[in-house]
């Protein structure tokens, strides 16, 4: 009888520390319900890819202008010692004159750059004329100089439109090239009635190559100085 009692006692204590054992273990173990594992965020929408970049922000004062200011305080300060007060006001004077005349035409392009900018689709001004557009880029911006109509008023707000909205500066760069060799407008006004149909033909075809040549070679500078992730 003593025997079969220190045996059941025996059980039962066995029987409780593993009960013990299963309770601890169960706690240690992590609940899959409560404690899932984090997981990486959702990737962004194809339309937020989409989305046009920013433009790049232009500083109000730069090196040209304090390049230009510097210049111009150094001009006036000897036209005033070698003509005195006259000299400079009437330089002056004509100056203004000649800034209100150029002003409208000033205000007329900057307005014209800045609607292109907005009318012209970001994605595909940089598909065709991106850093990654390559050759036919450079093709691209050579043919749209060349065919550009007007004088600079014109020519250079849209090619900082064309910046804007996402060209690269190598197409840039052979669009104004190509506009200043090859614009059909002065060589159809002025050129052809001046130097003659042969002289002006040969001298466009001599020329066709470079604003290609300009633009690969902006590209080529421009990568190299200011990397990915750089701004100028």
């Amino acid at each position: 009888m003593s025997r079969a009692w220190v045996g059941l006692r025996f059980h039962l204590h066995r029987r409780a520390v593993e009960t013990k054992q299963n309770q601890l273990s169960h706690r240690a173990r992590p609940n899959p319900l409560t404690e899932l594992p984090l997981k990486d965020p959702a990737p962004a929408d194809d339309a937020a890819d989409a989305e046009p970049r920013p433009g790049r922000k232009r500083k109000p004062i730069g090196w040209s202008m304090i390049t230009i200011g510097v210049l111009v305080a150094v001009s006036a300060t000897l036209v005033w010692r070698r003509d005195g007060i006259n000299g400079v006001t009437e330089i002056l004077t004509h100056d203004l004159t000649l800034f209100g005349g150029i002003l409208p035409r000033v205000l007329a392009g900057c307005l014209l750059g800045a609607f292109i900018a907005e009318i012209l689709p970001h994605e595909k001004v940089s598909r065709s004329l991106g850093p990654q557009s390559g050759l036919k880029g450079l093709l691209i911006g050579t043919a749209f100089g060349a065919i550009l109509p007007g004088g600079p008023f014109t020519a250079y707000p849209v090619a900082s439109a064309l910046l804007t909205v996402g060209a690269d500066f190598g197409a840039t760069i052979a669009m104004v090239v190509s506009w200043t060799l090859i614009g059909y407008g002065r060589a159809v006004a002025w050129e052809l009635p001046i130097m003659g149909t042969d002289f002006t033909l040969w001298r466009i075809v001599i020329s066709l190559p470079l604003p290609v040549l300009a633009g690969a070679l902006g590209r080529f500078v421009y990568v190299r100085m200011y990397p990915k992730g750089a701004e100028p």
